[in-house]
């Protein structure tokens, strides 16, 4: 079984699309508590530490039982951009991200706890998106931002809902900018059992 510690809805769909069985858990983390000085190690760090944070007695552990964690972040010029804090905030970071190249890192990491003969086993990685944004207005942004798109988007923007039709290029995978790239899912998932990722309900 595949346990979720995410609230993102985005990531529930996207493995509901790929037809991937899974529960959703709750972690203690605080990510913004978590900052390295590289922002992509931000993003490794904040998943493992989401997947370290879930309490097991939320989950009903066996030997292919992993927990699925993942930090979705916003760089650009090496500057990590993370959610807005407010919709004045969220003006603020499209206005610096538009007319540019930025790229979208997600970090992910899968955890096996230990349970009977097994021992625990836990792997980490990170899928990148380059992302080149068309200028925008002051009108669009004031607009995009008043719709409540933003809110609690790292970025300040939703690719899949109405955000794409600024983007004007990708380089990488449109899931990642969403928030779970299934291809690194499926590798980690693999080094923590030795065993595919369940899907279509298989155990």
């Amino acid at each position: 079984m595949l346990y979720l510690a995410s609230q993102s809805p985005q990531r529930s769909s996207l493995l509901s699309q790929a037809h991937v069985p899974f529960a959703l858990v709750e972690s203690a983390c605080v990510e913004e508590e978590i900052h390295l000085p590289h922002p992509q190690a931000t993003a490794i760090e904040r998943a493992i530490g989401k997947a370290r944070g879930v309490d097991l007695s939320q989950c009903e552990l066996a030997a292919h039982s992993v927990i699925l964690a993942a930090d979705t972040v916003v760089i650009l010029n090496n500057t990590l951009i993370g959610k807005p804090k407010d919709r004045e905030d969220a003006k603020t970071i499209l206005q610096s991200l538009q007319g540019t190249t930025h790229t979208v890192a997600t970090g992910h990491c899968c955890l096996r706890p230990a349970n009977g003969e097994h021992e625990a086993r836990e792997a980490a990685g990170l899928a990148l998106t380059k992302v080149t944004m068309r200028p925008m207005t002051a009108e669009e942004i004031n607009a995009y931002v008043e719709s409540g798109e933003s809110d609690n988007r790292a970025g300040a923007y939703a690719i899949q809902e109405t955000g794409d039709k600024y983007v004007v290029d990708m380089d990488g995978d449109f899931d990642n900018v969403v928030g779970l790239h299934l291809p690194t899912v499926e590798r980690l998932f693999r080094q923590c059992t030795d065993a595919d990722l369940p899907r279509d309900g298989a155990s």
